[in-house]
């Protein structure tokens, strides 16, 4: 039975585990998760998957929540399965509250280059170029980890525009960093296009991950998923 009367459940982007998105929960509240993709954990990890297999998994720990009210909140990648999930969960007669996504013009406007989806070396070279944050240090045991895992989920992105997917009822509200290389004010204006609710757009200072620290981006995520 839910507990709270507002859940989110995080998705994060290309390659990540989480980690850096920890510090949203606290703003969010103690109904707030972050997916577990699969292939991402445990014995499963650096398995193969589906963007569907992605979709299913975050709609079911979607539901789980042990919230009234779900809202979705994906980084990146994360914004297009988050996108899916919310067609989903309504599919699944789950209402959803809002779809917040960020850093990721709308997936009509998706193109990842073949280039960065060849090898571990070119997703580097990719990723170094959106946010040199993104990637742990060469001497990190997490480095290879996190290009093996964003290589996948950049090649799973392919599978986004392969066939039409059916758009969610929910409000859309969609954030960019005034400076991020991967998004532009019209590209994220056409998340409007994407749901047959409402959109509004942000755009905050900053680039491609770090408007997800500020303090501005909180406080516009307090107004959308209130704690209570």
């Amino acid at each position: 039975m839910p507990t709270e009367p507002h859940g989110t459940l995080v998705l994060p982007g290309a390659g990540s585990f989480g980690g850096e998105l920890k510090p949203l929960l606290d703003e969010l509240g103690p109904a707030a998760r972050i997916a577990r993709y699969p292939g991402r954990f445990g014995r499963d990890m650096g398995k193969d998957t589906t963007f569907p297999e992605v979709v299913d998994a975050c709609t079911e720990q979607a539901q789980k929540l042990p919230a009234e009210r779900v809202t979705l909140l994906g980084h990146s990648f994360g914004a297009y399965v988050a996108h899916a999930t919310a067609a989903e969960l309504e599919r699944r007669g789950r209402p959803v509250h809002a779809l917040v996504v960020v850093g990721a013009n709308a997936p009509q406007r998706l193109a990842v280059p073949q280039a960065a989806r060849s090898d571990r070396a070119a997703v580097a070279a990719y990723l170094e170029g959106i946010d040199p944050r993104l990637l742990p240090d060469p001497s990190d045991e997490w480095h290879d980890l996190v290009l093996d895992a964003a290589l996948q989920d950049l090649r799973l992105l392919a599978d986004v525009g392969a066939a039409p997917r059916p758009h969610p009822r929910c409000a859309v509200f969609a954030a960019r960093g005034a400076t991020d290389p991967l998004t532009s004010a019209e590209g994220t204006a056409e998340w409007a296009a994407a749901t047959a609710g409402p959109c509004t757009r942000r755009t905050f200072p900053g680039g491609h991950s770090d408007l997800l620290t500020t303090s501005a981006f909180a406080d516009w995520l307090r107004l959308i998923a209130p704690r209570e």
